[in-house]
């Protein structure tokens, strides 16, 4: 059975994952790349450094952002957003998302030399002096979401037929 989530699922689903992908597009290229993230109920967040997705996003800051739970190809859920990408400039602001972040991450780090910061900073709270570590936020105006689960299709079919 397709169908599609309810608002309460969306939200859910937003707020479960760990990874999802921002697709953005500028000078002619679509680029969609997936990141880390943790989402506050009205925006995601998340960090990067320097490279194509930023460059991209600050050239046309309007993004797509997809996030999903597949566990077979007949049982997933998936969201879609849309939204504008909005970069944390307040040094207090970057410490709060960086650190939101990482608390999001550490449950699924699952090695003591795992470092939630990627590597990014020596210490895993750091926003960084060596690289110039962007945060930035995808202010969302739209959502959707979808699913399949061959399981309810099956027990519909059984009630309707047995």
């Amino acid at each position: 059975m397709l169908g599609k989530l309810s608002e309460n699922q969306v939200e859910e689903l937003l707020r479960s994952q760990l990874i999802g992908r921002i697709g953005c597009h500028s000078n002619d290229t679509t680029y969609i790349v997936p990141v880390n993230y943790f989402y506050d109920g009205t925006s995601i967040y998340a960090h990067s450094s320097e490279g194509m997705k930023i460059d991209m996003m600050r050239s046309n800051p309007q993004v797509c952002f997809e996030v999903d739970d597949i566990k077979s190809i007949f049982n997933w859920q998936s969201v879609i957003l849309w939204g504008t990408y909005e970069e944390i400039t307040v040094l207090r602001e970057k410490e709060e998302a960086m650190q939101k972040l990482i608390d999001r991450m550490i449950p699924f780090l699952k090695n003591d030399d795992d470092h939630p910061s990627h590597g990014i900073t020596p210490n895993a709270s750091d926003v960084g002096s060596d690289v110039e570590l962007i945060l930035y936020r995808i202010i969302i105006s739209k959502k959707t979401g979808r699913f399949e689960n061959i399981n309810l299709c099956s027990k519909r079919y059984n009630a309707i037929f047995y």
